[in-house]
């Protein structure tokens, strides 16, 4: 589970500096939130399963 999240955060990263740096429009950012969340959610859960 951690892997996808790290996946989904890798992916989200170059996303953020495609969209952000002007390159791609509005598109690339809405991909960067909704993979920032996924990240967020994958990692919370991943941690919460490793802590019992």
């Amino acid at each position: 589970m951690l892997h996808y999240a790290l996946i989904f955060l890798i992916v989200a990263v170059v996303a953020a500096a495609l969209g952000f740096g002007g390159l791609i429009g509005g598109v690339a950012a809405l991909v960067v939130k909704i993979l920032f969340v996924a990240f967020l959610v994958l990692a919370i859960v991943a941690f919460l399963r490793r802590a019992k």
